[in-house]
């Protein structure tokens, strides 16, 4: 009999043309089974998948449809802007308004350089504080992702004395051995690190809100010292907020962190995602004294055909002019609570050891009683029991994301009828399990 699932023909006959039929891993459903879905379109809060079938979308592209799928007014921008011409590698003023904007909701920056990818801004960024500084060494944190770059393709070595170990094939150990990779959230380890490297780093990059062990937040206390050891040792402050910029709130994590910490801010800041609307586009900023050193005014290259899109810029500054509005993150803030508070106490019902956290427009759940605090508590997680809470909320017509390691977004889209949906989704599984 013919199969007449569009979706497993459509994966069929993309693996035979695409490396495990899918263009990102986490999409091709390897860690929790079945069929991926391949989406046909998607207006506001959901998304309909080949066969036509309905899903309210809790990824929304891995965070930036922050105003849900269609919004009119971002719609009409990247119109406009087709119609002026896709590409000319050359200034626009966009690219400027972009820029100015990009700087005033994120005062921790006085230039931004544009690019097209959180990867390409991540790894950016850590050559131009290695051009900055003249060291060659950096922290990361095990858990953190920030993109796929030679030298973030890391885990930790045997000891603080050793640097990173490769993840990946095809990035050779020379390539890793600046990098040294800490426990997220651990002071003892962050206080022995600086005290043996301090004077070689040249900065240390951080989630702020890890959004790829789902979603793991940096303490008050921790984020504090990792602010006082990099300015005792003249280390920069990289804020990894491709995820977080623009998503948990107007300011960015490092607005709720300076509200915790006075005087707080990191030394550059890498935005994605969000500041692109859904097109591909990236940013990474800081001090006028370190921006200064990028190519052409200093000895830092660093280049791209595609920097500034003008169709990108258009759909990102009509986004970030949205997101600007009064009560915006706030209501946002209040739908995602709902949802959050929703599923923790039904799996309170049912029995189902549970935890949730969430800021802004940004979540995160886990199988197990308390938050984590790190990516080794993290893989604790039940992986057979999230399987299943995938696969019963997908057959209900939830999407949320195919891997336990990834947080996810709700939109100013999501109506309370979706949450209530979701809600009861989650309870009928909830009770399966």
């Amino acid at each position: 009999m013919q199969n007449t699932d569009l979706n497993a023909q459509l994966f069929e006959r993309a693996r035979r043309s695409i490396p495990g039929g899918v263009n990102s891993p986490v999409r091709a459903f390897k860690a929790v089974g079945g069929t991926p879905r391949f989406v046909k379109r998607a207006q506001g809060s959901c998304f309909w998948d080949a066969n036509g079938k309905r899903y309210i979308d809790y990824i929304g592209s891995w965070g930036p449809m922050i105003l849900g799928h269609g919004h009119p007014a971002v719609v009409e921008a990247v119109q406009k802007a087709v119609l002026e011409g896709f590409s000319f590698g050359a200034p626009t003023e966009r690219e400027v308004e972009l820029a100015e904007e990009l700087i005033r909701l994120v005062p921790s920056m006085d230039m931004v350089r544009l690019v097209s990818s959180g990867t390409e801004a991540a790894m950016s960024a850590i050559r131009l504080a290695r051009g900055a500084t003249g060291r060659s060494k950096f922290i990361k944190f095990e858990g953190c992702y920030h993109g796929h770059a030679d030298a973030l393709l890391v885990k930790a070595g045997s000891g603080l004395a050793t640097f990173g170990n490769p993840t990946s094939a095809g990035v050779p150990p020379e390539v890793v051995r600046d990098t040294l990779v800490l426990e997220y959230n651990n002071l003892a380890q962050l206080e022995e690190a600086f005290a043996l490297h301090g004077s070689e780093l040249a900065c240390l990059m951080i989630e702020p809100i890890a959004g790829n062990m789902n979603f793991v937040r940096a303490s008050v206390p921790f984020m504090k010292r990792c602010r006082e050891l990099c300015t005792q040792h003249g280390v920069l402050l990289v804020f990894d907020e491709v995820m977080t910029g623009f998503r948990v709130a107007l300011g960015s994590a490092q607005s709720v962190y300076a509200s915790a910490i006075p005087g707080f801010a990191p030394d550059m800041t890498v935005l994605g995602k969000v500041i692109g609307g859904g097109m591909p586009l990236a940013a990474f900023g800081g001090s006028r004294a370190v921006m200064e050193q990028l190519a052409p005014l200093g000895p830092v290259y660093q280049a791209g055909t595609l920097s500034g899109n003008p169709v990108a810029t258009a759909c990102g500054l009509a986004t970030l002019r949205e997101i600007s509005k009064p009560g915006f993150f706030e209501a946002l803030a209040q739908q995602t609570h709902s949802l959050t508070s929703g599923l923790q106490k039904l799996a309170s019902g049912a029995g189902v050891p549970f935890s949730a956290d969430s800021e802004g427009g940004m979540f995160g759940f886990f199988l197990m009683k308390d938050l984590p605090t790190n990516y080794l508590q993290v893989m604790k997680t039940d992986s057979d029991r999230f399987n299943r809470v995938f696969h019963g909320l997908l057959d209900r017509g939830v999407y949320i994301a195919p891997a336990l390691y990834e947080a996810g977004f709700v939109s100013a889209a999501h109506t309370d009828q979706d949450i209530a949906e979701t809600l009861d989704a989650a309870a009928q599984v909830f009770n399966l399990l």
